[in-house]
C-alpha cells in the first residue's frame, strides 16, 4: 500500500474510533446527568465500574493466557528444522511473522481479550450477586446446600468455567498453529512429528482441559437440581439422576483427574509419545458414554419406567414443595366452596359485594373518558384505564381512573413542529376517576367524580358538581405517554409562561399557560450541556432556538416504567403501572419483582408466556421473555408525575435477593418498609403479573399429593376470553372491592376463575389481596361432583338465550352499531356464584365511543339470566326470579316489582313469527336440558346438551335472519341508550 493509502486508512480508522468514543462518552455523560437528577448515582457508578472491571479483568486474563501460550510456543521452536517441501512452504510465513512476532501476538491477544471482555461485562449482575449474596436459610433437598449457593454463586461459577474452557481451547489452537509454522509440529519428513518441547506444551494444555472437565462434572451434579428430569415434566433430579447420574458424574470427575495426570506423565516422562495419552482420552470418552449415558439410560428403562410413580414419588414431592416456596404459593389458603345452584335469594339486591361488582370495563371506556374529559384534541387517556379504590363521601369503593396526558400523535400538523412538541405541549393535566359500578343514566357514559377541567365538553356527559378526589398538583410531566423529551422552566422574552397548561374555565377556547417550577429535569443552561444534548438528539435547536435559555431544564426518560427500570435494572417491572392521588399529588405506582433462574427443584416458567392475556399490549406492557423459577414482589416503586422523583420501597423485607441487591448498591438504595406512607399503602394493590404467574402455577400446584399430581386428573386451566374463546388469549383477572364468602371484611383484590383441564365448567375461584400489608392468596375450590358453569359457558348461555339474543340484536340497530362485551365477572356469594357482564354498544359512526347500555347477569347454574339497564335493576330482577322460583324461562328481561312470565320451555314464545317462535322454544328446551345435565353431574350428558344447544341456536339465528330480511327494522327503546 502506498504512503497516501496508509494515511487515508489511518484517518478513516481514527475518525471511526473518535465518533465511537464520542457517542459512548455522550451517552455516559447524559446518563450520569439523569441519574444525578433522580439521585441514584450509586446505580450508575456501581454498574459502570463493575462492567469496566469485568471487562478489564476477564479481557486481560484471556489475553494474557492466549498471548503467553503463543509466545511460549514460539520460544519452544526448534532451532534446526529438517529440509522438506513442507518447511520450504512455511518459510514465507515465518519471514512475515518473525520480525514483528511480538506485535502479531499482542494484536491477536488484544482482539481475543476485547471480545472476551465484552462478553464478561454483561455478567455484571452475576458478579454483584456473587459478591453480596447471603444465605436463604433453606437448603436444597438433595445435597443440603443452602439455596443461596445456587442463586448467588452457581451462575458466576458456570460462566467462569466456560471462560476457562474457552481460554484453553484458544490456547491449544493458537499454540498448535505456532508450533506448526515454526517447525515444532510436522506433517512430513523422517523422525518424530512433534518435538519434545511442543509435545510437553500441548499435552499440558490438554491435561488442563481435562482437569477443567473434572470441575465441570462436579458443577454438573449441582446443575441436575435445576434441569427438567422428574416425571411428569417437573424440574429437579429424579430417581435416575440421583441413583445413576450423580454417582456417574462423580466417577467421571475422578477419571478425568487420573486421565489428566496420565497425559502429562506418559507423554513426557514414560512413553514420550502421544499413544497412551490418546488412549487415555479415548477411555475418558468411552467412560463418559458408558457411565454417564448408557448406564443411566438402562436404569431409566429397566428400573424406573416399569414402576415410574413409585420411583419418582419423593422427587415429585420435592418439586411441588420447592415450586410452591419459590413462587410464594406455600401459604395459599384453600377453602371448600359448595354452591347450592338454587334460586337467587330475596336479599340479593342488598348484598354489599353484589352492589360493588365492577361494571365499567377499563379496556372499553378509554375512548369515552377521552371524549368526555378531553377538553383538547391532543389529550388522551391511553388504550386501557386502571382500577383503584378511593373513599368519597365516607364510602370506599373501586374507581376506574385515568391520567389525562398529551398524545403527540394527536397534535395537529401546525402543533407538531419542534418548538410546540418540546417546549409548549409538555404535560398533561389531572386524574380522572369514575365509580366502577355505575354510569350516567340514559347515556352509558361513566359518572365522573374527579379531574375534569371546568365544565364537561361533551354534550350529555355527566359529572359531579365539584372535584371529590382533589389534587394540589394536577400536572403530569411524567406519564405513560411521555415518550418525547420536554424542555421546561423557561419563559418568553417578556417573562410570560409558554407551556400550555389547560383551557380557561370561563372560555374553553382560550388557554392558561404555565412555567414549570419543580425540581425535575436536567439543567441545560450552559452552552456545553446544550451542545451535548444537541449532539445526542441530533437537534440544532438546542443551540439556535431562543426557547432554550439559562432557565431551561430538559426532561427525558419520562415514562414511569422505563424510569424505574433504569434506576433498578435488577428488577422486573410489572406491566401495568397505575396513577393514584397521594398527598395531593399524582404519583405512578409500580410493582417490582426480584427473580432467579437457579432455585433447585422449582418449576421454570417463561414470564412473557405466563403473563400474556387479553389485555397484554393494549395498555398493559408485555414482560421480557425471561425464564425464571423464583419470583417475589419485593419492591413497590413510585414516580412523581410532576417532578419525576423515583422512590423504591422494600415490600418483602425477607427476600434474600433484594437484600443482596440493596447491599450491592450501598445499602440505602431501597427505603425500608417502615417508611412507606400510610396514604400510599391504601393504594397498593396485588400486582397483576405476579397474580397471573401464581394463578397459572396453581392450576397444577394446588395439588400437593404426589399420586394425584402424577395422574394429572385434578389439574385446572385458565379459561380463554369468554366472548372470544377461539382466540386463544386468556381471560385476565379482575380487581374487585368485595367480600368473598370465606372473608370477614371487604377488601380490594384480584379474582379469577379456573376450569378443569380440557373442560369449561367452573373448578375454583382464586383471589389475591393484602392482609395488613402481607400478600394473601386464597382458593375457593368447588367439589368435583358439582357442575357449575365456567366463564365461557355462562357467556354462551346468556347470549344464546332466545329473548336475550333478540334484545342484543336490537341493540346492534340492524348493523348500525356493534355490540361489545365487557369483563365477565364471576363473583362467589354465600350461596352461589353471581355472573355480571356489561354490554357496550359502539356506533359505526367515526370516533364513537362504546357506551354501556345493558348488563347481562346470571346466577347459579346459568338458568337465571336477565338483561337490565344497570346493576341495581339486574339484582332486583334476579331476586324476583328467585321469589317465583321460575327456572323455565331464563333470560326474560324483567322490571323491578313485576312477576316474570312462567312460560314452559316447550311453548313457543308469544309475539314471534312461527318459525322464529319454534326455534326460540327449541333453544329454551336446550337450555333446560343443559341445566338438568349440570345438576346430574354427568359430563357426557352435559357435553351432549351443550352440543344440542349450539345446534338450536344456529337454527334460531337462521330463522331470525330470515325474519329480519322480511320485517321492518325495529328501533331500540330509549332505555337501550338510543
Amino acid at each position: 500500500m502506498s504512503r497516501r493509502g496508509r494515511v487515508t486508512v489511518g484517518v478513516l480508522v481514527g475518525v471511526f474510533i473518535l465518533f465511537t468514543l464520542l457517542g459512548w462518552g455522550i451517552d455516559a455523560y447524559t446518563d450520569y446527568l439523569w441519574f444525578s437528577e433522580v439521585q441514584f448515582t450509586q446505580v450508575f457508578s456501581g454498574v459502570l465500574v463493575t462492567k469496566l472491571l469485568l471487562f478489564l479483568a476477564v479481557g486481560a486474563a484471556m489475553a494474557l493466557i492466549v498471548g503467553a501460550n503463543l509466545y511460549l510456543a514460539y520460544r519452544l521452536r526448534p532451532l534446526l528444522r529438517p529440509h522438506s517441501q513442507e518447511q520450504a512452504t512455511l518459510e514465507r510465513y515465518r519471514m512475515v511473522l518473525a520480525p514483528r512476532l511480538g506485535t502479531w501476538i499482542t494484536a491477536v491477544s488484544i482482539i481475543i481479550g476485547f471480545f472476551a471482555g465484552l462478553s464478561a461485562q454483561s455478567r455484571w449482575s452475576d458478579w454483584m450477586l456473587f459478591r453480596n449474596g447471603g444465605d436463604f436459610g433453606q437448603t436444597d433437598p438433595q445435597f443440603n446446600v443452602d439455596i443461596g449457593f445456587y442463586v448467588f454463586d452457581f451462575p458466576l461459577l458456570r460462566y467462569l468455567l466456560g471462560v476457562a474452557f474457552t481460554a484453553v481451547v484458544l490456547s491449544v489452537l493458537g499454540a498448535l498453529a505456532v508450533h506448526y509454522i515454526f517447525g515444532g509440529v510436522r506433517l512430513q519428513g523422517v523422525g518424530d512429528r512433534m518435538t519434545t518441547a511442543a509435545r510437553a506444551h500441548l499435552t499440558t494444555l490438554v491435561a488442563v482441559f481435562v482437569l477443567l472437565k473434572a470441575v465441570a462434572y462436579v458443577l454438573d451434579r449441582r446443575a441436575l437440581l435445576l434441569e427438567q428430569h422428574v416425571s411428569p415434566g417437573l424440574y429437579g433430579a429424579g430417581y435416575t439422576d440421583v441413583n445413576a447420574l450423580l454417582p456417574a458424574k462423580e466417577i467421571l470427575a475422578y477419571i478425568s483427574i487420573v486421565v489428566a495426570v496420565a497425559i502429562i506423565v506418559f507423554s513426557n516422562a514414560v512413553m514420550r509419545n502421544l499413544v497412551w495419552p490418546g488412549v487415555s482420552l479415548a477411555l475418558l470418552a468411552i467412560s463418559a458414554v458408558a457411565i454417564g449415558g448408557i448406564y443411566p439410560l438402562a436404569v431409566q428403562n429397566f428400573q424406573v419406567k416399569p414402576s415410574l410413580f413409585d420411583k419418582e414419588r419423593p422427587y415429585i414431592e420435592k418439586s411441588i414443595a420447592a415450586t410452591r416456596d419459590a413462587f410464594g404459593l406455600a401459604g395459599t389458603k384453600v377453602n371448600e366452596y359448595t354452591p347450592t345452584s338454587g334460586n337467587p335469594p330475596a336479599d340479593l339486591p342488598a348484598d354489599t359485594s353484589a352492589q360493588n361488582v365492577r361494571l365499567i370495563d377499563p379496556q372499553l371506556v378509554s375512548q369515552a373518558f377521552t371524549q368526555s374529559q378531553q377538553s383538547r384534541g391532543f389529550y388522551d387517556f391511553g388504550e386501557k384505564l386502571d382500577v383503584d379504590r378511593y373513599t368519597v363521601n365516607g364510602k370506599t369503593q373501586d374507581y376506574v381512573v385515568g391520567a389525562r396526558e398529551i398524545n403527540d400523535d394527536k397534535l395537529s400538523a401546525q402543533q407538531r413542529n419542534w418548538l410546540n412538541r418540546h417546549t409548549v405541549y409538555t404535560h398533561g393535566y389531572g386524574l380522572v376517576a369514575a365509580p366502577a359500578n355505575e354510569v350516567c343514566g340514559g347515556t352509558g357514559l361513566p359518572y365522573f367524580v374527579s379531574g375534569f377541567l371546568g365544565k364537561s365538553t361533551t354534550a350529555g356527559s355527566c359529572s359531579a358538581a365539584s372535584d371529590q378526589i382533589k389534587t394540589d398538583q394536577p400536572r403530569i410531566y411524567y406519564g405513560e405517554q411521555s415518550t418525547e423529551y420536554a424542555i421546561v422552566g423557561q419563559s418568553d422574552k417578556n417573562k410570560n409562561p409558554v407551556e400550555f397548561d389547560r383551557p380557561q374555565e370561563q372560555n374553553a377556547d382560550a388557554s392558561v399557560n404555565y412555567t414549570y417550577d419543580g425540581k425535575g429535569g436536567v439543567e441545560i443552561g450552559s452552552f456545553f450541556r446544550r451542545l451535548v444534548f444537541a449532539v445526542k438528539n441530533t437537534e440544532s435547536n438546542f443551540l439556535l432556538s431562543d426557547a432554550v435559555n439559562s432557565d431551561s431544564r430538559l426532561m427525558y426518560i419520562r415514562e414511569p416504567r422505563e424510569r424505574v427500570q433504569k434506576v433498578a435494572p435488577f428488577l422486573t417491572i410489572d406491566g401495568d403501572p397505575y396513577p393514584a392521588v397521594v398527598g395531593g399529588k399524582i404519583v405512578w405506582i409500580l410493582d417490582g419483582y426480584t427473580t432467579a433462574q437457579t432455585y433447585p427443584y422449582s418449576q421454570k416458567i417463561n414470564l412473557a408466556t405466563e403473563t400474556r392475556d387479553e389485555l397484554t399490549g393494549t395498555g398493559s406492557f408485555p414482560l421480557a421473555r425471561d425464564d425464571v423459577n423464583y419470583m417475589r414482589n419485593s419492591v413497590k416503586a413510585t414516580v412523581d408525575a410532576y417532578d419525576g422523583t423515583v422512590t423504591l420501597y422494600q415490600f418483602d423485607d425477607q427476600d434474600p435477593v433484594l437484600k443482596a441487591w440493596n447491599k450491592a448498591f450501598g445499602g440505602n438504595l431501597i427505603q425500608p418498609k417502615s417508611k412507606i406512607p400510610a396514604e400510599l399503602t391504601e393504594h397498593f394493590r396485588y400486582p397483576a403479573d405476579m397474580f397471573k404467574v401464581q394463578r397459572n402455577l396453581l392450576t397444577k400446584f394446588h395439588v400437593t399429593n404426589a399420586q394425584t399430581f402424577f395422574n394429572g386428573d385434578d389439574f385446572w386451566q385458565v379459561p380463554n376470553a369468554p366472548d372470544a374463546p377461539q382466540s386463544g388469549v386468556k381471560q385476565p383477572p379482575f380487581y374487585l372491592n368485595v367480600k368473598l364468602p370465606t372473608q370477614t371484611d371487604t377488601s380490594f383484590q384480584l379474582t379469577s376463575g379456573v376450569t378443569p383441564a380440557n373442560r369449561e365448567n367452573m373448578s375454583a375461584l382464586i383471589s389475591a389481596s393484602y392482609d395488613k400489608g402481607n400478600p394473601k392468596l386464597e382458593v375457593l375450590e368447588l367439589p368435583d361432583q358439582t357442575v357449575v358453569p365456567g366463564p365461557i359457558q355462562v357467556h354462551r348461555l346468556m347470549v344464546n338465550n332466545a329473548r336475550i339474543s333478540q334484545d342484543l340484536t336490537l341493540l346492534s340497530r340492524n348493523g348500525q352499531a356493534t355490540v361489545l362485551y365487557g369483563n365477565l365477572i364471576s363473583l362467589p356469594l354465600n350461596k352461589d356464584i353471581l355472573y355480571v357482564e356489561p354490554v357496550y354498544v359502539k356506533s359505526t359512526q367515526a370516533n364513537a365511543p362504546p357506551l354501556l347500555q345493558k348488563v347481562l347477569m346470571s346466577y347459579g347454574d346459568g338458568s337465571k339470566v336477565v338483561l337490565e339497564d344497570n346493576l341495581t335493576e339486574g339484582l332486583k330482577a334476579l331476586a324476583e326470579l328467585g321469589k317465583t322460583g321460575t327456572t323455565t324461562n331464563p333470560g326474560t328481561t324483567t322490571n323491578p316489582g313485576t312477576t316474570p312470565p312462567s312460560t314452559q320451555p316447550t311453548t313457543p314464545p308469544t309475539g314471534l313469527p312461527g318459525d322464529l317462535a319454534t326455534a326460540a322454544a327449541d333453544v329454551d328446551k336446550a337450555i333446560e336440558n343443559v341445566r338438568n345435565a349440570q345438576k346430574s353431574g354427568d359430563f357426557a350428558t352435559y357435553g351432549e346438551a351443550l352440543k344440542q344447544l349450539d345446534e338450536a341456536m344456529n337454527r334460531f339465528q337462521q330463522a331470525q335472519g330470515a325474519t329480519a330480511s322480511t320485517a321492518p327494522s325495529v328501533a331500540p327503546s330509549p332505555s337501550a341508550g338510543g
